[in-house]
């Protein structure tokens, strides 16, 4: 099967963890030794998000007295996908040896009068309370808003229209290699007067790029892996409740957040929608229970099997070996 990737954040850091590097190097091992049983039998096309690491090279660059400018959003993006592909190419090559692996830097086309650059929803960077929050953005000019309990700095994140390499990533693909792609969505690019490409400043969801690219390649399946065990009904209420099953139309029914579960409940939905396969959101930590349909919450064109809720805290749990335990 062809099979693209969506790494959620936890691939990289674990909330609460500070973004050195030491740190996102072991976690990449340790998501990258939870996919291997997947590289083993399957083409994988591997994405991944940067929110965090954008965040960290924004605010350097802004506070840099050597520079006259920032560095612009669309280059710190090609730089966080060269970092985080390295890591994910290394720990790639080490665990699947024999298997050839390509880390690309990839461009995705947006419009340039997306309305969301006059919305910015998209979460980057570190948390803060919300005075700090407010202060830091009224020294830096930056839009915030709360994230859960937190807040953060917001940037436009407008539609990806067509990864631009597209071609490459499934000439890589048919030739047998693993490939790392899209990080962060991709670099963010317009056609300008011209037709010429040229950057723009944005961060593109990475899963909704991930839903995209795997239309494009003809992919069997998308898994959007995640640190929570489902999608829920009722999130964060007393009435919670985990959703094992769903056709994309009962998923989009559901109240969920918008900054964070809500792109990947569409993603999800439209990529079945268009293609007919299946797509499952999940914890990072049971990818190959999510493709076989044994754990997270699975979307398929039509009314699939409920499964039994699996057990833990709050409804969230995921397996282990065949073995149910708590997150």
């Amino acid at each position: 099967m062809r099979i693209v990737i969506a790494l959620g954040g936890n691939a990289l850091l674990q909330r609460g963890q500070k973004p050195d590097a030491s740190l996102q190097q072991d976690n990449v091992e340790a998501t990258v030794a939870a996919l291997a049983p997947l590289a083993a039998h399957h083409e994988l096309v591997i994405t991944h998000g940067n929110g965090p690491q954008i965040g960290v090279l924004a605010l350097e660059s802004a506070s840099d007295p050597n520079l006259t400018l920032p560095y612009p959003f669309d280059v710190l993006g090609a730089q966080t996908q060269g970092m985080i592909g390295y890591w994910l190419l290394q720990a790639l090559q080490n665990e699947v040896p024999g298997r050839e692996v390509a880390c690309i830097i990839n461009q995705t086309l947006v419009d340039a009068d997306d309305p969301a650059f006059d919305d910015p929803t998209k979460f980057i960077g570190e948390v803060y309370d919300e005075a700090e929050a407010r202060r830091v953005a009224a020294e830096r000019g930056w839009a915030v808003k709360p994230d859960g309990t937190r807040w953060r700095r917001v940037v436009g994140s407008p539609a990806p229209r067509h990864v631009v390499e597209t071609g490459t990533i499934r000439l890589l693909l048919d030739s047998g290699a693993i490939v790392v792609c899209a990080g962060g969505g991709g670099v963010p690019v317009i056609r300008d007067g011209r037709g010429h490409l040229a950057g723009i400043e944005a961060v593109i969801d990475k899963d909704l790029t991930a839903s995209m690219l795997a239309r494009e390649l003809g992919a069997d399946a998308l898994l959007i892996l995640t640190d929570v065990a489902h999608v829920y009904r009722h999130f964060g209420t007393p009435d919670q409740a985990p959703v094992t099953s769903a056709t994309p139309a009962e998923l989009r029914e559901l109240d969920v957040p918008a900054g964070s579960m809500g792109p990947k409940v569409e993603a999800a939905a439209s990529f079945v929608e268009a293609t007919g396969g299946r797509a499952a959101i999940g914890n990072l930590d049971d990818a190959p229970g999510l493709l076989e349909g044994t754990s997270g919450t699975t979307v398929t064109p039509g009314r699939a099997r409920t499964r039994e809720p699996e057990l833990g805290d709050s409804g969230r749990a995921r397996r282990n070996g065949g073995r149910v335990s708590p997150c």
